[in-house]
């Protein structure tokens, strides 16, 4: 009996129309960590963002908008593309790192989980499907669709959506810099046992660096020493990131590829989370160092941040979505073709997929 493959059969995206230019930061007080105004002009800075972000624009939901709508929506878009019954999932299984949170609040709004409120707003019936939230930092999306690669084929699940989403325009400080790096948004995929395809999930590999790397991004007050509401807001350690993520990324992504006995050289795309365009184009030749490789073809990693922004868990699968659909000029994805996804997050915590098409 051939073993049972996890095949991607239908993506899915929701990209809010609401697009924030770099020049509307022009009129933001930027505040160092300890409260006292940047030097520089806001144009300097925001000239100097773009230059390592590569971001032009990014992406913010309507106020109406809520992380588990844009999720619907995202999955609404899969199903449909993939003609499937949404009464026939086994398990819908969100990430995020926010919950919902409402526009003019950072408040976060766990309970039920955006899963369950998915099923709610899909109106599926079917109490066999279940529902449940992913909380993992940006690599969470990823984390999702090898839970569901372990439902499949231990034969317990045959049909599986998984969808990032978040609203990360809410939760950033306007006084912060790195707040013009994140955005909203939503993608899906689903998933379906096979055991006559040469497509599916190869293998991938997980790991968390929480000993020493825990806090790089984290919850923590406004740079502006003047706000005492107690809100909290996403902060990280820039550069310790980028040199974390520069060391470790690259041999996840080796002792993925490894693990499934297939060489750099066979891969058509690496599908990276979309974090910082400066730092993946290191890490990818980081990478190919590794395999004693000088350059990398220019078109192996499709970008997507620099009119997205970053919108964690939603990058990937957005990315994707946009390939399979043609949004991606000069990139697609052929039957046969072996590509990797990998992200990097808070925890720290990493992960890579081999997927072969």
């Amino acid at each position: 009996m051939e073993p049972i493959r996890s095949v991607i059969v239908a993506t899915g995206s929701y990209l809010p129309e609401n697009k924030i230019s770099n020049s509307e930061f022009s009129s933001h007080v930027f505040l160092e960590k300890n409260g006292l105004p940047f030097s520089g002009s806001n144009d300097r800075i925001i000239d100097k963002f773009h230059e390592i972000t590569g971001i032009q624009e990014r992406r913010y939901a309507r106020p109406e908008q809520k992380a588990s709508d844009l999720a619907c929506l995202a999955a609404q878009d899969a199903l449909q593309s993939g003609g499937i019954d949404p009464e026939t999932l086994d398990y819908i299984i969100v990430a995020h790192n926010f919950g919902d949170v409402t526009f003019g609040s950072n408040r976060t709004d766990l309970v039920p989980s955006l899963a369950s409120r998915v099923k709610f707003l899909l109106q599926i019936k079917n109490p066999s499907c279940v529902a449940y939230d992913l909380v993992f930092g940006c690599p969470g999306w990823v984390q999702g669709l090898i839970q569901a690669d372990y439902y499949i084929r231990s034969g317990d699940a045959w049909r599986c959506l998984v969808i990032g989403t978040e609203t990360l325009s809410r939760v950033i400080d306007d006084h912060d810099r790195d707040s013009m790096i994140y955005a909203d948004g939503a993608g899906a995929v689903i998933v379906e046992a096979s055991q006559n395809s040469t497509s599916g999930i190869i293998t991938h590999l997980t790991q968390t660096f929480a000993g020493e790397h825990a806090r790089l991004l984290k919850m923590d007050k406004s740079y502006n020493p003047e706000k005492k509401d107690g809100d909290i807001f996403i902060k990280m350690n820039g550069r310790s990131l980028y040199e974390f993520a520069l060391h470790y990324v690259p041999q996840v992504i080796k002792q993925t590829l490894d693990k499934g006995k297939v060489n750099l050289v066979d891969i058509s795309k690496i599908l990276i989370h979309q974090a910082n365009q400066k730092m993946d184009h290191a890490i990818l030749k980081r990478l190919f160092k590794l395999y004693n490789l000088d350059n990398y073809p220019t078109d192996i990693m499709p970008m997507s941040i620099g009119l997205l922004g970053n919108s964690s868990v939603a990058t990937i699968p957005t990315l994707m979505d946009l390939i399979q659909k043609g949004k991606m000029k000069d990139h697609q994805l052929l039957t046969g073709d072996k590509i990797v996804l990998a992200s990097v997050g808070a925890g720290m915590s990493i992960n890579a997929m081999l997927y072969q098409f």
